[in-house]
């Protein structure tokens, strides 16, 4: 019997692009020796997306949506579509065809040499500007050097998961999800394929500089513990230059004679020790935030419809029907 494909695609507000990728995934699973379907997650999507895949899994078989109840973003989808996979392959892919569906193949094959997880790394990004491009490089290697579990550098989401890896990642049940820093520390055997990454086909990304922040906090603060150290080093070191700084006016005074004339220097003082312990109250707090979350045990994410002929089995949802 040949082997299983699952292919995950989370989308939300792709009508413009939705089809034209499943043409040529279809295109690419009709030549692959594979039982395959194809997961479509709506993550709560304003436009026709959903009515899009409704037609889709009408007209192929393989087909199976997912619409979530509400826009959970991106982490969540994926989740939901880690859950509804069973398959012996689980391929990770966006539907703005910035990934090229043709490399499927490519990396499945090196899946089956007795690798866990094949991640796709962009040897350029097309149709970025150099901002972006500097900013996502200065992140990936910030985290390199913070996480216990570096991330490998240049790679997002576009990968490809055997049956086990899979199952590691659906015991991973924390609310405050970086997809990234999960794939990266379940371990076993993973390895890079380094491919062209296309432009955006049509419609706009939904990743701005806001959300591209609030993601690489989310990161940080999910798999490192190095801003409390910073914290922690800020303050000391506030402290030991501030000691320093009160023996040399005292020694000025008793030695010299100089009388203390410290406005300016207070005010510059003040400031300082009051915007380090700001500071370090923030980075406090968004790990408190982060405990806080998680001690809730909200679901991840539920389930509004589904479409498709092929449905999560009970195992692969924790909560019941309709949630995760």
């Amino acid at each position: 019997m040949p082997p299983s494909l699952a292919v995950i695609v989370p989308a939300y507000n792709e009508t413009e692009v939705l089809e034209r990728f499943h043409a040529r995934l279809a295109a690419v699973l009709d030549g692959m020796q594979a039982v395959a379907s194809v997961i479509y997650i709506d993550d709560g999507s304003a436009d026709d997306t959903w009515a899009i895949i409704d037609r889709l899994s009408q007209a192929d078989p393989r087909v199976v949506g997912l619409r979530l109840s509400r826009n959970f973003g991106k982490e969540a989808a994926m989740t939901a579509g880690l859950d509804a996979a069973d398959a012996d392959a689980v391929v990770l892919i966006d539907a703005d065809l910035q990934d090229p569906p043709e490399l499927i193949p490519d990396l499945v094959a090196r899946l089956h040499e007795g690798n866990d997880v094949v991640y796709a790394t962009r040897a350029d990004r097309a149709g970025e500007t150099r901002l972006k491009r500097f900013t996502s490089a200065a992140f990936y290697r910030v985290m390199e050097r913070l996480s216990d579990n570096p991330m490998p550098r240049d790679t997002g989401d576009f990968r490809v998961l055997s049956r086990r890896a899979v199952a590691a990642l659906r015991e991973l049940r924390e609310r405050q999800r970086f997809m990234k820093g999960l794939f990266a520390w379940i371990g076993y055997r993973q390895v890079s394929f380094r491919y062209h990454r296309d432009a955006r086909l049509a419609g706009d990304t939904k990743w701005n500089y806001w959300r591209l922040t609030n993601l690489a906090i989310e990161g940080i603060t999910s798999f490192s513990v190095a801003p409390l150290r910073l914290a922690t080093w800020l303050g000391m070191s506030a402290a030991g230059v501030a000691f320093l700084y009160g023996l040399w006016v005292i020694l000025k005074v008793l030695v010299w004679g100089d009388p203390v004339r410290g406005y300016p220097t207070l005010l510059v003082v003040i400031l300082f020790m009051g915007g380090a312990q700001l500071m370090g109250l923030g980075i406090i707090g968004e790990y408190v935030g982060r405990t806080y979350a998680e001690t809730k045990r909200r679901p991840l994410y539920y389930v509004e419809d589904r479409r498709g002929t092929r449905h999560p089995s009970p195992g692969h949802d924790p909560h019941g029907p309709g949630q995760a």
